[in-house]
């Protein structure tokens, strides 16, 4: 039997979108383990399919743009909504990731992914981190390497506010974002 990853994400113009891809990309190629991707629009009705969807998963990863250092509206309104889970605790014991996008190389995306894990964390789930060492660190590294924004919580991504999603977030943060996927896909064959 496949283990199932939900990957739940709001993306404003496209690029988290694109980052939610690629981790779902990364936890298909491995064998054994299933991603389906889960705009917060179908989670809008708490009595949505897509929610027996989340309580019936192995693992649930959460994403979204960062807004102004903080999450989304609308990935912050799934959380809320969230709330009578929460009080079953149905996705305690659960594994959980996380994931951002915003424009600025910071952009203060450290503060969205504690928000994500505080939130997992409240739910009684699992969390499973980035585990890749930083790259562009180094005089020898390069804007190129996976990682080059140094994240540990969990992925990263950077996205030019003048470029579409069809060119950013670039190479480098996709290709962190999959291995990420292949990590989370890793963890959930180990834990589970």
């Amino acid at each position: 039997m496949s283990k199932q990853v939900q990957v739940v994400y709001h993306s404003g113009y496209g690029h988290t979108e694109r980052q939610a891809k690629a981790i779902a990309e990364g936890i298909d190629a491995e064998d054994g383990v299933g991603a389906t991707l889960v705009p917060v629009d179908e989670l809008a009705d708490t009595e949505a399919p897509a929610w027996a969807m989340l309580d019936s998963a192995d693992a649930i990863v959460m994403g979204g743009p960062t807004y102004m250092g903080s999450v989304s509206a609308a990935l912050k309104q799934f959380m809320e909504a969230s709330s009578a889970r929460w009080m079953e605790q149905r996705w305690a014991g659960k594994l959980a990731a996380g994931f951002t996008t915003s424009g600025s190389q910071n952009g203060d995306k450290q503060n969205t992914l504690l928000q994500i894990l505080t939130f997992a964390a409240q739910h009684g789930m699992l969390w499973i981190n980035l585990n890749q060492l930083p790259g562009n660190n180094s005089s020898s590294g390069s804007v190129e390497d996976p990682n080059r924004l140094g994240a540990s919580l969990g992925a990263m991504a950077q996205a030019n506010i003048d470029e579409g999603p069809d060119v950013a977030p670039p190479a480098a943060d996709l290709e962190t974002a999959r291995r990420f996927g292949t990590h989370i896909a890793a963890c959930v064959k180990r834990w589970h």
